[in-house]
């Protein structure tokens, strides 16, 4: 993995060797181009005139929707294709458009750069953000990130925003794994992949100039049900183990479904039928939907698990699972903050683009992560 010139006495030539350039992400189409520009010119409206455009409040489970949210919603709304009868290649270039129109100007870091950490399998891609508190201070804190998507989608660059603005605000270097993806590799695949990049990222750490008692795990959707799973893993075992887990909107429960996927099944970004179409192609029939590699909820025992951040949004199917697994790690013993969005969608990590709010939240996680890393 690549390294900071004094964090490691590599020679140098084989530091720069192990670093790659960040690929620029394709240019938008022109409807794309025009998408984002009608973004941009909503989010810029008075509160009064967006409440034109969004009509009238929604409410839900004793909620409201965001303001902004429910612009977000109408717009998503208006182009969203259903999953079933995708391919998964389609569906992947679906995402990487759709987050280009909301991601916002990218947050710029000091040094960004691509490349591998080991997998279960062989190498992955992997994608390095180095914030100006990280670049100064050696040894620094890590956090390794697993993106979401539904273990089927998402990619370094859907979910590049995130991990600049955690990188930023947390002052954490944060490495993003590009896992392999269901259905060409289904479960364990992706977990194995998970807690290998972890392994290796503690191995590696004098390369990256971080303590290897410093590091965290983290993701959002599938890719928090992979961070979670790498905890109890390594809390289990004889290796090492993550300081912290930040958990965003996770996966915790395909075994049986919480109130919440029924409550907000259709109509707020992600629906019952993108779940059960992710997890058709992540599961087997004949897997074990108990297993708390599948389920992290039905674990035995969470004692001596990472502390935890769970984040939840109000209006989203995986709330409630989220929320339960929170309880069950503050009644093991762990400790754990829980965050709910009340008036946010599943995805509102990526919303930059269209007001304050998805940028604000992703910067109070980071803040979590500054204080629980600090020596």
């Amino acid at each position: 993995m690549g390294s900071e010139a004094t964090a490691t006495d590599a020679p140098a030539a084989d530091r720069a060797a192990a670093r790659a350039p960040v690929r620029p992400p394709a240019p938008l189409s022109p409807l794309q181009r025009a998408e984002a520009a009608g973004a941009r010119a909503i989010a810029a409206l008075p509160p009064r005139v967006k409440r034109l455009v969004a009509g009238r409040p929604i409410h839900r489970d004793g909620l409201e929707l965001d303001l902004d949210t429910q612009l977000v919603v109408k717009l998503a709304e208006r182009n969203k294709r259903s999953l079933v009868g995708r391919s998964a290649p389609d569906a992947r270039e679906e995402m990487r458009g759709a987050v280009r129109v909301v991601e916002g100007p990218r947050v710029e870091l000091p040094e960004v750069y691509e490349t591998t950490v080991a997998g279960a399998a062989g190498p992955l891609r992997a994608r390095v953000y180095v914030p100006e508190e990280a670049a100064a201070q050696v040894p620094g804190a890590l956090t390794v990130y697993y993106h979401g998507g539904g273990w089927v989608r998402g990619d370094l660059d859907t979910h590049d925003q995130p991990c600049r603005l955690l990188a930023k605000t947390s002052g954490t270097t944060v490495v993003s794994v590009d896992y392999r993806l269901a259905p060409e590799h289904p479960f364990p695949a992706p977990v194995d992949d998970a807690l290998a990049a972890f392994r290796d990222a503690v191995a590696r750490a004098g390369e990256l100039g971080v303590d290897p008692a410093r590091i965290a795990v983290a993701g959002d959707s599938a890719g928090a049900h992979l961070a979670a799973v790498t905890a109890q893993q390594c809390a289990a075992g004889d290796g090492p183990a993550p300081a912290f887990q930040l958990l965003i909107y996770p996966v915790t429960d395909s075994a049986e479904k919480a109130p919440s996927r029924t409550t907000f099944a259709d109509g707020f970004i992600l629906t019952k039928e993108e779940m059960d179409w992710y997890e058709e192609r992540f599961l087997a029939p004949d897997d074990d939907r108990r297993d708390p590699r599948v389920s992290p909820l039905w674990a035995a025992d969470l004692s001596g698990v990472a502390p935890a951040l769970v984040v939840t949004a109000g209006f989203d199917p995986l709330r409630d699972e989220g929320e339960a697994y929170a309880r069950r790690l503050g009644e093991a013993g762990v400790r754990c903050l829980l965050r709910r969005h009340s008036g946010y969608v599943h995805g509102f990590i990526h919303f930059f683009a269209l007001g304050p709010g998805s940028r604000q939240a992703v910067a109070e996680m980071g803040g979590v992560l500054r204080g629980a890393l600090t020596p």
